[in-house]
Parts: C-alpha cells; structure tokens; sequence
C-alpha cells in the first residue's frame, strides 16, 4: 500500500500574537503536523488551544513567528506564492453571512473566478459544477438572505469549489448552525473528499463531527496533545478529561457499559457498532 501524499506540511510552527508588547500571546507553539491528499482531518481542542491560529496558517492568511508551512511544495512565507497558495486552500468561517458578498447565489459563487479574469463561459461552468457538487444548484438564482444557515453555508463552500482548490478548511463553520445545517455541511465536506479527492480540515467542539474524520489531532494550549485515528484518540479517555474534552455519545455510553462488567470492544463510534456488539452479547445473532 502506498504512502499518503502530503498536501500541507507544519514545520515546527509558532505564532505569537503582538510579539514583544505587554499583551504578547504564544497562541500556537512548535506544531508538526501534515495533511494528506483527500484526508479529512480533525482539528479539536479547548478555547484557547490554537486552532483557528493554526487553521489560518494554512492559507497564508497568518504567517509562522517561527517554523514554515508549505502547501504543495509552496512556502507561505513567499509573496510570490500567496495568491496560489490560497487558491488551493480555501477557507470556510464560522458566520456564513460574513462570507456572501453578492445579492444572487451564483454570482457570489462566481465572485473568485471573475477576480482570477477567467473567460465568462468558464465562470458559468465553474459555478454550476460547483453548486451542483453542494446540491444547491436549484437555488442558483435566490437571495442569500432567504436560504437557511446550512445552505448559506453550503454556498459559502460552493465559493470555494469554484477556485478549484486541493483543500477546504472549516473553520468552525458548523458552530453557529442548527443540527440539520450542520449535518448538510459535513454531508457536503465528505461527498467532496470521496467523488472530489479534496482534502478537508475540520476545526470543531463537536467532537460527534471530529468521530467522523480519517485522523483526529487535539490542541491543547497551543501545543499537540493527541493524534491518531478517532479510535484511537477517543480510546484515551482519562487523557481526554485531563484536557477538559468531551467524548462522542456513543464512546461516553460504551465507557458507562464496561464500568457495569460489559465486556465492548475497541471503541465504538457508530451506535449501530455499538448495538451489534450488545446483541451478541445478549446471545442474539445479527
């Protein structure tokens, strides 16, 4: 089996915010870490942890104190390179409406190609493959201020697809959604990295959404705590409540169980895993 590709690599990253004032902040400090080709990562951790720091080094929009990122062979620290470099890594925020900038949806779709001074007919095939990729191709022609948070956002990410980037970045963007707006949003991340091969950062609290990741890495004061699968991550609880973080429902419901002498496997983070598993246990086959 080969190696994963690495897209965006950390190299020993600091960042401080107003460096050698009285209100200087080490926000984020000697990070390593890579993010693979069509990975989906998640980025976790406390108020304070770094995460959105990090998150912003990876399209230039911060630059490293100390330490480098390059994405695709392309050091964020090059002016040069800057406005590739956040072609190929676009960025989702956490308000969706501070992201639209236009009155119809696929003009604001269109919005990054035009300033690339792309031909009209490929800004008209690069919004409509883009907004059919996020199923929001039959709202092309409404208002944003009519559509729901999770379609806002949808268009937001839409935005994004139409520069055709290697890797989108959320930046907790699911935070200020309901339950099914965030079940579109990340229905759309994960549809994009299986048909599309792009690769996505996930920062978020939610740790149900980060159980859905390929790898999961935890910051805890600017620094990396845990990496590793969400098996594995999710595993060391008594690590995790150290770092004041919670447990997906159904890792929390799978430690209650062994305290009370059941004996379930690994760690399950699929409640119908976790059903089977009880069911057999009971003596019933599936």
């Amino acid at each position: 089996m080969s190696e994963p590709v690495p897209l965006i690599e950390v190299f020993h990253l600091t960042h401080v915010y107003h460096a050698g004032t009285p209100q200087e902040v080490r926000a984020v400090h000697d990070v390593s870490l890579t993010v693979h080709r069509a990975e989906f990562l998640a980025l976790v951790g406390g108020n304070g942890s770094g995460k959105s720091t990090l998150a912003k080094h990876l399209n230039a929009l911060l630059l490293p104190t100390e330490g480098r990122v390059v994405v695709d062979g392309l050091d964020t620290r090059d002016p040069q390179a800057l406005w590739e470099i956040r072609r190929k890594v676009g960025m989702v925020f956490q308000n969706p409406d501070n992201q639209i900038v236009a009155t119809v949806v696929e003009e604001d779709v269109a919005f990054g190609p035009e300033n690339l001074g792309l031909p009209p007919e490929e800004i008209a095939q690069r919004v409509e493959e883009a907004l059919r990729a996020v199923g929001m191709l039959e709202h092309r022609r409404r208002e944003p201020h009519l559509l729901s948070g999770g379609q806002k956002q949808r268009v937001a990410i839409a935005g994004v697809l139409a520069m055709r980037p290697q890797c989108i970045v959320l930046d907790e963007a699911t935070t200020m959604l309901d339950p099914e707006g965030r079940r579109e949003v990340l229905r759309t991340a994960h549809r994009l990295r299986e048909r599309e091969g792009i690769a996505v950062v996930h920062i978020t609290h939610n740790m149900e959404e980060a159980a859905q990741a390929d790898r999961v890495v935890v910051l805890h004061e600017g620094r990396v705590a845990l990496e590793g699968t969400p098996r594995e991550v999710f595993r060391d609880v008594r690590r995790l409540r150290r770092l004041r973080l919670d447990l997906p429902e159904v890792a929390e419901l799978s430690g209650c169980l062994r305290r009370r002498g059941i004996p379930v496997e690994g760690q399950p983070l699929d409640p119908g895993e976790l059903a089977a598993q009880l069911l057999r246990w009971c003596g019933v086959v599936v």
